[in-house]
């Protein structure tokens, strides 16, 4: 019993580590992609692509799908949220905002999912030291925006639509804890990635964006590396550990993907690491540590609480 619970913590872990890393990566390759694709088109290809290849798999290794048309329909919603709406204003924000300053504003999921936790019938308080962290990290977010405004590396409107797609990503991570559909996860997955690809493609083709696609060696290694890497690999981490561990818990691998993609970013595309960037990376991060830990605080209180009541 106990070394099939620490295998599971394994797993997990192993999961958590594999989003840190490959999810900071993303950012440089959305970059690139967005600088060769039409932006709405280059998500949704990556994602129709990803989603049916999971879907064909699933297929051949026999998993179940969900039973009913509801539980379709609450996993769909899940992909519009985190892809169509999340990772789409990424993707369209990326034209104008360089990638490493753009995974530190993506940073903000944990603030976001705090927020959002507190209003669920479950939700914990996360106290006085939640909200400083709360306040802390959106601080950050507009010392970045502020100091770096008319540099090249982001604008308000950038801004804006990164924070929008933040927002939307911490939505659908949260609404995905108030349900379990039946199926295999591998299949969810699936119908997420395939839902968010369509629409995200139509899209681009109401937007005019057809016209305008022109295949480059360049993109099409971003958009591969991105569909098997960013879409098949991590993702399908993210939704195991969203299945895992709180919300909140899970989005703290935004802790480690701002440092490995603007290092990426440097190393490769030349973008600016200033000490601005330094400071803003250290108060929002600090931000998110202490809502994390109040959460926690909160948490392991109640559960004092219940122990001694009963």
């Amino acid at each position: 019993m106990g070394l099939g619970k620490n295998s599971d913590e394994r797993k997990v872990l192993l999961a958590y580590l594999c989003v840190c890393i490959v999810w900071g990566s993303t950012y440089l390759a959305i970059r690139i992609g967005v600088s060769e694709f039409p932006p709405a088109l280059f998500a949704g290809i990556r994602f129709v692509v990803a989603g049916i290849l999971m879907l064909w798999f699933a297929r051949y290794k026999g998993l179940v799908f969900p039973q009913t048309i509801i539980e379709v329909r609450r996993v769909a919603i899940v992909g519009l949220f985190l892809l169509a709406g999340g990772n789409g204003f990424v993707v369209w924000a990326e034209q104008w905002v360089h990638s490493g300053v753009a995974s530190l504003l993506v940073a903000t999921v944990p603030l976001f999912m705090a927020t959002l936790e507190l209003f669920l019938p479950e939700g914990k308080n996360i106290g006085k030291k939640g909200w400083m962290g709360l306040l802390l990290g959106f601080a950050g977010v507009m010392l970045l925006v502020f100091t770096h405004s008319g540099s090249g590396a982001i604008d308000l409107k950038g801004a804006a639509i990164l924070l929008m797609g933040t927002f939307l990503w911490s939505v659908g991570s949260v609404y995905a804890k108030t349900f379990k559909a039946s199926g295999s996860i591998i299949t969810h997955i699936g119908i997420e990635m395939l839902t968010g690809g369509i629409v995200l493609s139509c899209v681009g083709v109401l937007l005019g964006e057809s016209s305008k696609l022109h295949v480059t060696q360049k993109g099409i290694g971003a958009i591969l590396y991105l569909i098997f890497f960013g879409s098949i690999l991590a993702y399908s981490c993210y939704i195991y550990i969203l299945q895992k561990w709180p919300a909140a818990k899970a989005g703290t691998y935004a802790y480690v993907n701002p440092p490995v993609a603007v290092l990426l970013g440097s190393l490769v595309l030349d973008e600016p690491f200033t000490i601005q960037v330094v400071v803003s990376t250290l108060i929002i991060l600090f931000g998110v540590f202490l809502v994390q830990t109040s959460k926690t605080s909160a948490s392991q209180r109640q559960n004092k609480e219940t122990a001694e009541q009963s």
